[in-house]
């Protein structure tokens, strides 16, 4: 082949070289509607027009809720705006992840932005979400919460209880040298996060990032001696409410062991308490049942508690405490917002899923005699004035209460009786 020939044939190849090069680059810069997306800002001015509904199932809280938020963001000057991502597009980036444990990829084609702007954003609104946890996580009034006064099961006796503790474990994402220390009793890896509220479900304190393996029972006594953690102070006289997997003291009463406790035990032919140890019992999980409320409400709407993200350990444990302050940020602004209105509209054994085990004592014997005792005169009178307005059935007499007497077989126990 002559060197002329060789040039021409190069020619040509180069000539269909640069017709597919220019094809492929027209495939790229042209979108095709099944495959394009708004812009970030073009997505937020959508956002606008959204139903009540639909803001709400995107952001997980209502409108107004949202641009407070906003707001005071911006007034703290936490977040400010910046040339193409406004403080309202960055809150959005962030709820959307947390809201609906969004991948960054998916994030990336909703608001149109890299993978790095994305991840930026989030953790900028996560530290700054997490920084009002000082104005948002408060401890409560000491004076007797509503929820008591109103309620002749708990007033007067609970009248100088201020509060819930109680644990919630959740997936966690670990390095492999640190799993064997974050499997639970079922083998999953799990994060200890410790917790309490109020009575009307707002967080006091959260306490995140716990080995799954440890005990309710020590990471509360490591809190409590861990002055870093900021345990709000408990007046002299006053208590929390714990269930069976803490000790027994006189600022965190726990039910008696080895008696029924749950609300679902009380029903049926069971449905009235026998003693005055079961009547303590079944109006402490009645009123302690607020730190459950309150835990399944947060992961209902921040489906991302539910999994283990694919995060550093330290941002998993962030994302927890932001959790906590949006949620009390939405009860404070809403009161009962949809959310919280569905949850106190579930029966309580709804909640009825802690297996704690009960703690060994590990106090000193006047401090336990103090407890019990204290424990004792509450159970005493509540149970006087039950018995005083209560006809008390035996447990035979309860099980005869609940049968038909049209039953041969009931007839049968009725005539033996």
């Amino acid at each position: 082949m002559e060197e002329e020939d060789v040039d021409l044939q190069l020619d040509e190849m180069e000539l269909v070289a640069a017709a597919a090069g220019y094809y492929y680059h027209a495939l790229l810069t042209t979108s095709s509607p099944r495959y394009s997306f708004p812009n970030g800002l073009k997505f937020m001015s959508q956002v606008v027009d959204f139903s009540d509904d639909l803001f709400r199932d995107t952001f997980r809280m209502d409108k107004r809720v949202f641009h407070s938020l906003c707001a005071t963001l911006r007034r703290h000057r936490s977040l400010r705006d910046t040339a193409g991502v406004m403080i309202e597009e960055q809150v959005a980036i962030f709820l959307n992840v947390i809201g609906h444990n969004e991948r960054n990829r998916v994030v990336q084609e909703r608001f149109r932005h890299s993978g790095e702007t994305i991840s930026r954003y989030f953790n900028l609104v996560l530290r700054a979400v997490k920084s009002l946890s000082r104005e948002v996580l408060v401890p409560p009034h000491f004076s007797t919460p509503d929820e008591i006064l109103r309620s002749r099961r708990f007033n007067p006796y609970f009248k100088d209880c201020i509060g819930a503790i109680g644990s919630m474990h959740i997936p966690a994402h670990v390095p492999t040298k640190d799993q064997s220390r974050f499997r639970d009793k079922k083998g999953h890896l799990m994060q200890n996060i410790l917790a309490a509220c109020t009575f009307d479900m707002q967080f006091i304190f959260v306490s995140p990032g716990w080995e799954g393996s440890a005990d309710d029972s020590r990471v509360l006594r490591a809190v409590l001696t861990d002055p870093g953690q900021n345990f709000p102070p408990i007046p002299d006289g006053k208590y929390y409410l714990v269930n069976m997997g803490y000790s027994n003291t006189d600022q965190f009463v726990a039910p008696y062991v080895g008696t029924r406790y749950h609300v679902r035990e009380f029903k049926g032919a069971n449905r009235l308490p026998w003693n005055s140890k079961e009547l303590f019992n079944h109006r402490h999980s009645s009123l302690g049942i607020a730190i459950r409320k309150s835990f399944e409400a947060l992961k209902t709407r921040f489906p991302i508690l539910r999994v283990a993200p694919q995060y550093a350990f330290h941002i998993q444990r962030d994302i927890v405490i932001a959790a906590c302050v949006l949620h009390n940020y939405i009860k404070r602004e809403e009161g009962d917002d949809w959310l919280f209105l569905r949850i106190n509209e579930l029966a309580s054994e709804e909640f009825d899923y802690s297996d704690s085990q009960p703690d060994a004592q590990s106090d000193s014997p006047v401090q336990v005699d103090f407890a019990s005792s204290r424990r004792e005169s509450i159970a005493a009178a509540m149970w006087d004035d039950f018995a005083g307005s209560t006809v008390v059935l035996s447990p035979f007499t309860q099980i005869l209460s609940c049968v038909n007497p049209n039953d041969k077989l009931s007839s049968f126990i009725l005539r033996v009786r």
